[in-house]
């Protein structure tokens, strides 16, 4: 099995699985990665492709992934200054550790969806 067990606080911060997993397991980390696919996008651009995000979240977001490594922010001066965001190589890196997921989820949403109807209805 692989070690997600963390008896203290201190166990759980230092858990690889559980500090990274943290970062981009979430859904709009994942879909930011995701749309970053093609190459740099300015931010406009990426609250338009994913629409229900608001610019606070995308900002917190594109913050997080950006600390962590996976996003690179650049900016070009103007007037007006432009800004974008592309993946680095880790962030390439789990693009390619995501995309199977996401085709597994493509894959089984109708599963899932008759399942959870399933379990709703008992």
């Amino acid at each position: 099995m692989l070690p997600v067990t963390a008896i203290t606080r201190e166990d759980a911060e230092h858990c690889p699985v559980r500090s990274v997993l943290g970062t981009v397991n979430g859904k709009w980390q994942s879909l930011l990665i995701l749309a970053l696919e093609d190459g740099d996008l300015r931010f406009s651009a990426i609250k338009r492709l994913l629409g229900d995000i608001s610019q606070r979240v995308l900002t917190e977001n594109l913050r997080m992934l950006e600390r962590d490594g996976y996003v690179t922010r650049t900016v070009t001066p103007g007037p007006p200054v432009a800004v974008s965001y592309g993946l680095t190589p880790m962030g390439r890196s789990m693009l390619e550790t995501l995309k199977p997921m996401v085709l597994w989820a493509a894959e089984n949403f109708s599963a899932v969806q008759k399942a959870r109807l399933d379990y709703d209805q008992m």
